[in-house]
């Protein structure tokens, strides 16, 4: 069976230009002078293709064991196997060191290559035109969620990312899904660390955009309380820093909750926020072109009463207001008092507290329960029917005689006394 040689571009250009030599269509000096060798370099290399083939072309150490053998090889490749397969060599390398391995990663990718477990994968790109980064930090905020089979379980959870675009420093909330909510806690934790940003680049999804364009969402009311300007995405290339952000953690957080064996969403974003995201933007983030931050203080804005889900309700005639299949009981106020059909608005709030607006004033009420429902309902009952019975008493027949003509009663009664046979009157 006739072997198989691999030829690098280099030494295939170098068969090419021997192949006229041998043909006489260049001198041997001229082919030195284009493959940049000497002469006697050139000669020797040509007198081995001569008598070799494409053999004598091929660097004699390839495929040859190095004699400056890395002294900890074997134990590194064992260690890759039992804990970090299927991570990148770059990022194996940076967790090797945590194990007292101290190895280049284009080195270790030749070992992992070599040994058949590492195939880098290429992918063909479709070509998008660059946009320039933001020039400060807190200019434009990249928002979006990941849903990801994130434990490695099956079971698909999201990871809503924040991301910076002047510096890329990222922040990071994992919840059940893409919710208004989270969006919320994450924003929230970003205002608190950094201070208010300019604007929000967000997809058209529900959550950031309502589709009814009379209606506004509960991201959008709140980033209007707050002036955020929201810019809309109209596709994943658009937002193209939070995109490969969300392939960064695919990558590494996957394999960073994997070694730390975390297996529920409240101990992945303990991870994040004390461990992960240090790690993360201490590697990733650069400088903004322009050093001042472009974020704003909160200037004593409530940001409990900004992301919360709000809606409207009309108080009752007996002051109560339903929500949420629950009936509430408004009470009684020292300031002014709110009248029945008035508007109030209800915030529920992210730790699921309740809270009710009046002109801008809190209002206090209570729940309530079926018992106190029906007692009222009782009390009710009982002054109609209370006012009914007032109303019952006996008021005497008014005399329509002269408006009607005369009754048949009154004629009657005269017809008898003219005759002399009426009733006596007894005493």
């Amino acid at each position: 069976m006739e072997e198989v040689l691999k030829m690098s571009p280099k030494e295939r250009e170098r068969k090419a230009i021997f192949e006229m030599v041998k043909r006489g269509c260049l001198t041997l000096k001229q082919a030195a002078r284009q493959n940049n060798l000497s002469y006697r370099q050139a000669r020797r290399v040509f007198q081995a293709y001569l008598k070799m083939g494409d053999a004598g072309l091929i660097h004699k150490n390839r495929d040859q064991q190095s004699n400056r053998k890395h002294p900890h090889q074997e134990s590194i490749i064992n260690c890759y196997k039992e804990k970090y397969e299927g991570f990148g060599p770059t990022l194996a390398c940076e967790y090797l060191q945590n194990e007292g391995y101290h190895v280049d990663h284009e080195t270790l990718r030749r070992w992992l290559i070599s040994n058949g477990l590492w195939i880098k994968q290429h992918q063909k790109k479709r070509h998008h035109p660059r946009r320039e980064r933001r020039a400060q930090f807190g200019e434009l905020l990249q928002i979006d969620g990941s849903i990801h089979d994130w434990f490695d379980e099956g079971k698909h959870t999201c990871l809503l990312n924040i991301v910076d675009d002047a510096t890329g420093k990222t922040l990071a909330v994992m919840d059940s899904g893409e919710t208004s909510a989270v969006i919320f806690t994450a924003l929230w934790k970003w205002i608190l660390l950094y201070g208010i940003p300019l604007a929000v680049y967000v997809d058209l999804k529900t959550a950031y955009i309502s589709p009814k364009e009379n209606q506004m969402s509960h991201f959008q009311k709140a980033c209007q309380k707050l002036g955020i300007e929201i810019i809309k995405a109209y596709s994943p290339q658009a937002k193209g820093r939070v995109e490969r952000n969300h392939r960064v953690y695919q990558d590494r957080f996957i394999k960073a909750l994997k070694i730390s064996d975390i297996k529920t969403i409240e101990a992945a974003n303990k991870f994040l926020e004390k461990a992960f995201l240090i790690t993360i933007n201490k590697k990733f983030e650069r400088k903004a072109r322009n050093p001042v931050s472009a974020h704003r203080m909160l200037d004593g804005l409530d940001l409990n009463q900004i992301f919360c889900f709000e809606s409207e309700r009309q108080i009752q005639h007996n002051w109560t207001f339903s929500y949420e299949g629950q009936l509430y009981q408004v009470k009684k106020s020292v300031g002014e008092a709110i009248a029945p059909r008035s508007k109030v608005y209800i915030r529920r709030h992210l730790n699921g507290d309740l809270s009710v607006w009046h002109n801008d004033k809190s209002v206090n009420f209570i729940p309530l329960t079926k018992k106190e429902l029906q007692n009222q309902r009782t009390q009710k009952i009982k002054a109609i029917k209370s006012k009914s019975k007032k109303e019952m008493k006996y008021k005497p027949q008014r005399d329509n005689s002269n408006l009607f003509g005369p009754s048949y009663s009154t004629t009657q009664k005269e017809r008898e006394i003219k005759q002399g046979y009426s009733m006596p009157y007894k005493h």
